[in-house]
């Protein structure tokens, strides 16, 4: 990948898009990934203002250190970033408090998880109304359309997505381009959601790369899957599992249509 070109096309398109929807700047949640840094460094580069939200969660301290790691690099390279950080754990113990208790614990939890996501995008587009700024979003090819890893109305809404034609490898690629700090080029990917260590591939059972390849696989005409390892069997399988459960997220919304004679 031509790095160099294609920092220069997103940072040119993202001027172009501000300049024409008349918004004044952008805003993004930092989350100490490698994501998040390019995105933000990308915007950083337009020149225009940037809003850079901590939005702690019972957050781990390897992730917000490298939050402020980044953010810390931001302000000293560029004079148009500014850092906020909104702690939302009260907000998120005080949302726990008043819902009803279930019976599926597994299931609480994994709604629990989506509702971080949530309280993080609402906060998003509270900084963005009162601005009239854009909201970023920092979504990868394969988890935007390729596995559909991110929370529906949480990570998933935003205005605009910068880096969303790039796969894992290309925005490490990037991020080295923009001088991204070491310790988030080399951190392990998280969606930094369940307050623990537990990584991307931990959760998906496969890696970037692994999930590169099967998504170039999926897109072929004929495949013969008697040339797979077992392993790739396994990545393939997982990637094809996640894609379809994950349409909805990537699909528009379903609207009923009504029947002309029934008008």
């Amino acid at each position: 990948m031509n790095s160099t070109g294609v920092k220069s096309h997103i940072v040119n398109w993202l001027e172009g898009y501000i300049k024409e929807s008349k918004t004044k700047g952008f805003v993004i949640g930092i989350s100490g990934g490698i994501d998040s840094a390019v995105t933000s460094t990308l915007a950083a580069e337009t020149g225009y203002p940037l809003i850079c939200l901590e939005m702690p969660i019972y957050q781990s301290d390897k992730e917000v250190g490298r939050a402020q790691q980044h953010i810390d690099f931001l302000k000293k390279n560029y004079p148009n970033v500014s850092p906020v950080k909104t702690e939302l754990t009260g907000v998120f113990d005080s949302f726990i408090a008043a819902m009803p208790d279930v019976d599926n614990e597994e299931d609480r939890k994994m709604s629990l998880v989506n509702t971080r996501a949530r309280l993080r995008m609402t906060t998003l587009y509270y900084f963005a109304a009162i601005n009239n700024y854009l909201v970023l979003g920092t979504g990868n090819k394969v988890e935007d359309f390729g596995v559909g890893f991110y929370t529906k109305y949480g990570d998933g809404s935003v205005d605009i997505s910068p880096i969303a034609d790039l796969v894992k490898t290309e925005v490490y690629s990037l991020g080295k381009e923009l001088n991204v700090i070491n310790d988030i080029l080399i951190a392990p990917p998280t969606d930094g959601l369940w307050g623990d260590d537990r990584t991307d591939e931990d959760q998906i059972g496969a890696s970037y790369p692994e999930l590169e390849w099967a998504m170039q696989i999926a897109e072929q005409a004929n495949i013969d899957f008697t040339l797979f390892t077992q392993r790739q069997q396994e990545v393939f399988e997982i990637y094809t599992r996640l894609n379809t459960i994950n349409q909805h997220k990537m699909q528009a919304i379903p609207v009923c249509k009504i029947p002309a004679e029934l008008r």
